[in-house]
């Protein structure tokens, strides 16, 4: 079983700076690819950046030049850096550990239990 740990969460005022953290336990063999989505209320849940274990971004544009997300291999943690956040940063953050075993044909979304992140106006 693999299970992510959050933390970083909080309340912060538009314009202000969060850091959210994921760690990922567990025996984890492959190839993984990190990353971090959210949801709003009313929304479906979207994606918010990705990072492959050789370092490769991806990030949704409402994000790009604001979040960044960095990754420790070492310790299976990733990291989401987010700065400049706006009032529709508003939603539940979630960790995800996407795993891939090529040799048992075998893909598996892993999520962390949801952080709340506010931004008031």
């Amino acid at each position: 079983q693999v299970q992510l740990v959050e933390s970083g969460g909080g309340l912060v005022q538009a314009g202000g700076s969060l850091r959210l953290s994921c760690a990922a336990s567990g025996n984890i063999f492959g190839i993984n690819v990190m990353g971090w989505y959210r949801q709003a209320p009313g929304n479906q849940r979207e994606l918010v950046a990705t990072i492959t274990s050789g370092g490769r971004l991806n990030y949704a544009d409402s994000v790009k030049g604001r979040f960044t997300i960095s990754r420790d291999n070492a310790k299976n943690s990733v990291y989401l850096q987010m700065n400049s956040l706006k009032p529709e940063d508003t939603a539940v953050y979630y960790c995800n550990l996407h795993l891939t075993l090529r040799s048992a044909s075998f893909e598996y979304d892993y999520w962390g239990q949801g952080t709340q992140v506010t931004v008031s106006s």
